[in-house]
């Protein structure tokens, strides 16, 4: 067996205990020391289970039946077992939060080496030298919810790097932060890598994202089979990521509808090094002439409206500063901005659950702050970020129907409004499922579920589409514009500048609790100093109109936007 293999599956199968199919078929993959390599594929697709074989989940914490073989660093996977694996498999999580131990930062990157008894004097030297690799030196004495999501994510790859592993496996690590956090932590990966020679696996839906630096390879999976494994310039060429429903990079898919012929030399998969000849960048120019440019929407009488909103939490942080605002009857909108921008607490403030020092906050020009939680919720709905927080019945079709019980409504209306919603949603298989079987982008689903049953006049979704594939969230996202279409106001708090771009004709920008920005998605994410100040991602096709020489990058984004939406219908 070559040396260099750390992780290897020959002929390998799995099936759960509490499933009648299995979730893998035939896997033979093996992944070498020092190797990059990112695994995409649509919800369900066995990518999650693949990657609890590797570290020891699958059987340890999901029993099953295992067929074939997988060996870790030259050994039976089996036969090491969780505690084994984890001493060659450093993973991060998904949801950071999930992964804290510890009562500060400190405690939480010393857990495994408290497990292993190492001595206090040296312990305080490895978490010193580790928190400076991922840099969370100055929050080390810090309560893990004290800080940000991209700290949070730092946090538990120092937690895993500590022990010193082979092999470093993300667990869709974007799925919860902000865009240029999410850069950060591919940036940061990329380091990591490159420092300690450690093997990455990089399970995530954003392929975009990811690519911001290179990978060696890219493994597709769907219905539990490997579908593709080897270069990612060759797979770029290819349809086989939007056949699979993953979303390409825009880029890419911009090249394709101008009839550019995309060549693996041309390194499609690096956004820097992507060579286009002066006949390839003319057909980007051509296209983008013949499309029709896009026109806005004519904006109705106004809604909410805010004005000079002030609100400091009991801690002292002074969350929002003077937020003046406006959101339109029927219409849909982002609010953007990093994490810790003020976002989150704005829509606490519409919804009820915080009241303002200052300012006012008015519906339908009616003053809202005489009004209770509930009497602002029969017309706007709020579905919070983290599905567990909002979720407390055993049974799906019980948390969905949960409201309409509480609002007296009978039993034979409750029943086909639920089931409705719960099609549109994706989940009627599920109806009858236990809510604690859900992957948690399916928790999220049945959280907005549970809203939308209420037929509110507005509803405010706090990253609506977090951790969903190209499908489900193309499902969620066309069902919210369907609402739309019929006159509900919606609000989306998201770090997803493609949902941004694709659904909201405008965004509010949030930096450090102001509003530093209220303009078109186009113009927010094709201006440099907006993006820079709100932490933001310029989009590939900034990038792309530049290269091709398009003195509008502002209008091609929105052409692009416009022709990709009419081609997926």
């Amino acid at each position: 067996m070559d040396r260099d293999v750390i992780i290897s599956f020959e002929d390998f199968g799995f099936q759960y205990d509490a499933q009648a199919e299995p979730t893998l078929y035939d896997i033979n993959l093996q992944i070498r020391k020092g190797e990059k390599v990112l695994i995409a594929g649509p919800s369900g697709c066995g990518k999650s289970t693949l990657a609890h074989c590797i570290n020891g989940l699958v059987p340890g914490s999901y029993p099953g039946k295992i067929s074939g073989k997988l060996t870790v660093a030259g050994k039976d996977a089996m036969e090491l077992g969780l505690f084994g694996l984890s001493k060659i498999i450093g993973t991060v999580l998904q949801d950071s939060d999930g992964q804290f131990i510890g009562l500060t930062v400190a405690e939480d990157i010393a857990f495994a080496l408290e497990n292993d008894c190492v001595p206090t004097e040296e312990m305080r030297r490895q978490v010193e030298k580790v928190a400076e690799l991922v840099d969370v030196k100055g929050v080390l004495h810090h309560a893990p919810h004290e800080i940000s999501g991209g700290q949070k994510q730092r946090v538990g790859l120092g937690g895993v790097m500590v022990g010193q592993v082979d092999v470093l496996l993300f667990d869709e690590p974007l799925a919860n932060l902000d865009p240029a956090t999410g850069k950060q932590a591919i940036v940061l990966i990329d380091e990591i890598q490159k420092r300690t020679g450690c093997a990455v696996i990089i399970i995530e839906h954003r392929v975009e994202d990811v690519l911001y630096k290179t990978v060696d390879r890219m493994i597709v999976m769907d219905e539990g089979r490997i579908q593709y494994d080897g270069d990612p310039d060759a797979l770029l060429c290819s349809e086989l990521l939007q056949e699979k429903g993953i979303r390409e990079p825009l880029y890419v898919t911009a090249l394709k509808y101008a009839g550019v012929e995309l060549k693996k030399e041309m390194r499609p998969s690096y956004l820097p090094e992507l060579t286009l000849s002066e006949e390839q960048k003319e057909k980007v120019r051509a296209w983008f002439e013949a499309q029709p440019p896009v026109v806005e929407k004519e904006k109705q009488e106004v809604l909410l409206k805010a004005e000079d909103i002030d609100f400091t939490y009991d801690g002292g942080h002074h969350a929002l500063r003077g937020i003046s605002a406006t959101i339109h009857k029927g219409e849909m909108l982002s609010i953007v901005g990093t994490n810790g921008a003020g976002k989150s607490t704005f829509s606490k403030v519409i919804c009820g659950f915080e009241k303002p020092q200052k300012g006012v906050l008015t519906l339908h020009g009616e003053d809202l702050s005489g009004f209770s939680i509930k009497e602002r919720a029969d017309s706007i709905g709020y579905v919070m970020q983290n599905p567990n927080q909002m979720i407390s019945k055993v049974q799906i079709f019980d948390e969905v129907a949960l409201g309409l019980r509480n609002r007296g409504v009978s039993e034979e209306e409750i029943r086909p409004r639920v089931e409705e919603t719960l099609k549109i949603c994706g989940l009627y298989p599920f109806r009858n499922w236990p809510v604690s079987a859900l992957s948690y982008g399916q928790k999220k689903r049945v959280t907005i579920a549970s809203i939308l049953v209420l037929d509110p006049e507005i509803i405010l979704l706090d990253e609506p589409t977090a951790g969903q594939d190209l499908k489900h969230y193309t499902e969620i996202m066309d069902f919210l514009s369907e609402l739309n279409d019929r006159g509900v106001t919606v609000v989306l708090i998201t770090h997803d500048m493609h949902l941004m771009l694709e659904y909201t004709p405008r965004a509010i920008v949030f930096h450090g609790g102001r509003v530093i920005a209220d303009k078109t998605a186009a113009e927010v994410l094709n201006d440099p100093a907006i993006v820079k100040e709100a932490h933001l991602k310029e989009t590939s096709l900034y990038h792309l109109s530049a290269l091709c020489g398009i003195a509008d990058p502002q209008e091609f984004t929105r052409r692009f936007i416009a022709r990709d939406r009419e081609v997926r219908k």
